[in-house]
């Protein structure tokens, strides 16, 4: 399934969300006129790898900052901002421009912070905004959940297009990456994608989205 666009327009124009993308697609196409030797030390720099980031010999913590910022290829980059153009704007409206900021940045750490912990013998790194991403997925998921997703859907040789209530979208996506953790755990050579940098800044975005709605109704 491929969101589209949502029903919910924000009230305030996403200075935030439009600025992320932006820098994302700008190291991208940085990282694109790197030769191949470049682009890998370049991960392996600021790049999260779990079996680095819990040596003794002292923790850096930045690479859980950068290595959001950096992306696999075009279809890596693409899907995260297509998530992050549909569903970040209403959670910026929400929390504002400061918050927001802050969340997105806290998110993309407590993602790789599930991953580290989930794959600690790791000497891969990982790369990617999934888990800044999924934060706001699961602060949406709280936040709106009467907002319908205009969701395209392929089905075998055909696509078509359906109005799905968020809650199912994101229940459904949130499903799958566990689904997806658990058959990774199971056969681990064959694991591609930091699952559980999903489900972990899923879990913390959902948790913000609940205090926020929580502090609106004692307000």
């Amino acid at each position: 399934m491929i969101p589209l666009r949502d029903s919910v327009r924000p009230q305030k124009y996403p200075y935030i969300n439009v600025l992320l993308i932006f820098l994302n697609i700008a190291l991208f196409i940085y990282q694109l006129s790197l030769t191949e030797t470049e682009l890998i030390e370049l991960f392996y720099q600021y790049g999260v790898i779990p079996e680095k980031f819990l040596l003794l010999q002292g923790v850096d913590w930045f690479p859980l900052m950068s290595s959001m910022f950096l992306h696999g290829g075009w279809f890596h980059l693409l899907g995260n901002m297509l998530y992050l153009w549909v569903f970040g704007d209403n959670v910026e409206d929400r929390l504002g421009h400061a918050g927001y900021l802050f969340f997105y940045l806290a998110a993309g750490a407590t993602g790789g912070l599930s991953h580290i912990i989930t794959n600690p013998q790791s000497s891969v790194p990982t790369i990617g905004a999934s888990g800044a991403v999924a934060g706001i997925l699961g602060a949406y998921f709280i936040l709106f959940p009467r907002a319908q997703v205009l969701t395209l859907i392929p089905i075998g040789f055909f696509i078509t297009t359906a109005h799905l209530p968020a809650v199912l979208f994101l229940f459904l996506w949130f499903f799958l990456q566990l689904f997806n953790a658990i058959v990774a755990g199971v056969t681990p050579a064959t694991q591609m994608v930091a699952w559980w940098a999903h489900i972990g800044g899923f879990v913390l975005g959902s948790l913000v989205g609940a205090v926020k709605l929580l502090f609106k109704r004692l307000s």
